[in-house]
């Protein structure tokens, strides 16, 4: 029996000398030294050999995907994997064949797709979750996609009815228009020198409380604000008039205000409140622009550029589906027609709402109106400020700024005049494309004026945010909104006026959920990054299909010349046309 029992002999205990835990590098037998090791804690619990909710979360899709994606997603939710989960393994399974070699004999019809075409699942909020009009989304989120589905909580339902391809009220082959693809506003030459890329993810985050603020002199007159047009309505419209009045937007560098302020040494940074509040709001920009910056001993000039169409102003841009490029000859309807019209209509009504019998003078006349003028000046007021954007007490960086405002309401309680800045929305065509969903403002003006505005604050967030940052750099206490329209929407050369909104640019501001804050900080930053660069010029570029700003060093002799002159006598053409 002795020799038949069995031995048992004590293997041998391997003792890592260094201490750690795991095998050591001398006891690893030879034929195991290459395979990897992946290191694991002490302090690491075994919960399960085998995660068998994972594997049918990979395996179980025809009943069980939803379910399984489900606790994938629990997964996720739980917090971070344990400590060397996601090293290197050697026992991992891989399939070295090509799956698309083997099919599958199915007579069973392929079962149809539920969602909209292209096989979205729809759900709450829109047939897609990274679709534009996401309910609850940011506004103006997704300007630039091709996509125009219907948001909100019924977005779905256009899309997912019975048999599964029923289709909504908007979005109707979207999928096969062409490409949203934009020209840059000014075409990168080859010796331009990429210096910054800033996303607008980057922009987002930044902050900075401005709070000192000074006038230096103000130049200008104002005529005052007629309240006849507060009291306009859709049953009472009036006609737009034309004016033949004349307003000045001249660029920083050709401001001889500006550039008395600069040989004083009153400011470290000069723009206008044009370009500060561009810079602002870039975030919420879509089309393509771009400023010059030029930088001369330790001061900042930003100025726009000549025939760079700046001063135009856009058509619901920040629209899901905005205004497409013109598809033909008669197409009134493009994006560039549009912006001007726009423009002519904001103009005019300016002109057209003010009282010339009475006057507001500032301290100075006006800069640009020279004598040999012939035609009268508009109602303009120009307020010199500055801005003390340092962050600290030991730097001293302030920014000169020339604000503009446009009328002026006589205050019957004290002397003193509440300033007003006058802007206008435009409507072309509530049924054509890229109108963004609107409804007709003859019908519904008075008496949903409240979601009228709302869906004005949609498609033209960049714009109204714009014009709100420009009322507050002024200082103005109200902005009054006009509400123009065609008289007929294929003739875009009459409009009659709808109505008139009044708006405290503070309280509209927070409604537009703009941050000045944010707007300063990216101002300040873009302000560090050209004062860390050499005297020279150099020139800020939206691009035209993505949300990123870049920083470009080019020569001084760029944008001058030939080309120059050609864009100058394109803007002079364009003013003529108004």
């Amino acid at each position: 029996m002795a020799a038949d029992a069995p031995s048992f002999v004590l293997p041998t205990m391997q003792d890592n000398p260094d201490g750690s835990w795991g095998p050591s590098t001398s006891a690893i037998p030879t034929q195991y030294k290459d395979i990897p090791y992946a290191p694991y804690s002490k302090s690491d619990k075994i919960g399960r050999f085998a995660d068998w909710n994972e594997i049918e979360a990979r395996g179980n899709t025809r009943d069980g995907g939803a379910a399984a994606g489900g606790r994938q997603n629990r997964r996720y939710r739980e917090g971070p994997a344990a400590y060397g989960a996601g090293g290197p393994s050697a026992f991992s399974y891989t399939h070295a064949e090509d799956d698309a070699s083997f099919s599958l004999v199915d007579n069973k019809g392929a079962p149809p797709k539920r969602g909209g075409p292209g096989g979205f699942r729809g759900g709450r909020g829109g047939a897609n979750r990274n679709q534009p009009g996401q309910r609850g989304g940011p506004p103006g989120r997704g300007g630039a996609q091709r996509g125009g589905y219907a948001g909100g909580r019924g977005g779905a339902r256009d899309y997912i009815g019975r048999g599964g391809m029923r289709l909504g009220r908007r979005g109707w082959r979207d999928w096969e228009k062409p490409g949203r693809s934009r020209e840059s506003s000014i075409p990168i030459g080859p010796t331009w020198n990429l210096l910054e890329e800033m996303d607008y993810a980057r922009l987002g985050k930044l902050r900075l409380d401005v709070d000192q603020s000074a006038t230096l002199d103000t130049y200008g007159k104002l005529h005052a604000y007629d309240r006849l047009y507060d009291r306009v309505t859709t049953k009472s419209e009036r006609p737009l008039q034309i004016g033949n009045k004349i307003r000045y937007y001249s660029t920083t560098s050709d401001d001889p205000v500006i550039q008395e302020y600069a040989s004083k040494d009153a400011a470290t940074v000069f723009a206008t409140d044009a370009i500060i509040s561009l810079l602002m709001c870039a975030s919420r920009s879509v089309y393509p622009w771009d400023l010059i910056v030029n930088r001369e001993g330790n001061k900042l000039f930003f100025d726009k550029r000549d025939g760079g169409g700046f001063d135009t102003i856009s058509v619901n841009e920040n629209a899901a589906d905005p205004p497409m490029e013109k598809e033909s000859k008669d197409d009134i309807n493009n994006p560039a027609d549009l912006a001007l019209e726009a423009t002519y209509v904001n103009h005019n009504f300016s002109f057209q709402v003010v009282k010339e019998e009475q006057q507001l003078e500032f301290d100075h006349p006006n800069p640009f109106y020279g004598p040999e003028e012939t035609d009268p000046l508009a109602s303009c007021g120009y307020r010199y400020r500055t801005f003390d954007m340092s962050v600290n007490e030991e730097e001293d960086v302030k920014l000169c700024l020339r604000t503009e405002v446009d009328a002026f309401i006589p205050s019957q309680q004290s002397n003193k005049n509440d300033l007003v800045s006058i802007k206008t929305l435009f409507e072309f065509d509530s049924r054509a494309q890229g109108a963004g969903g609107a409804p007709d403002w003859r019908t519904k003006l008075d008496s949903q004026r409240g979601a009228v505005m709302a869906t004005e604050m949609k498609n033209n967030s960049f714009k109204l945010s714009r014009w709100t940052v420009q009322a507050i750099l002024a200082g103005a206490e109200s902005m009054k909104i006009g509400f123009i329209s065609r008289a007929s929407p294929r003739d875009n050369s009459r409009h009659v006026i709808l109505g008139t909104a009044t708006m405290r640019p503070t309280d509209f501001a927070a409604q537009l959920n703009m941050s000045m804050a944010n707007g300063w900080g990216i101002v300040r930053t873009i302000t560090d990054l050209c004062l860390k660069q050499p005297e020279g010029k150099y020139i800020l570029v939206k691009d035209p299909n993505k949300p990123v700003i870049r920083l470009y060093a080019v020569p001084d002799s760029a944008l001058t010349g030939e080309d120059g002159e050609e864009d100058e006598e394109v803007e002079i053409d364009v003013i003529e046309e108004e």
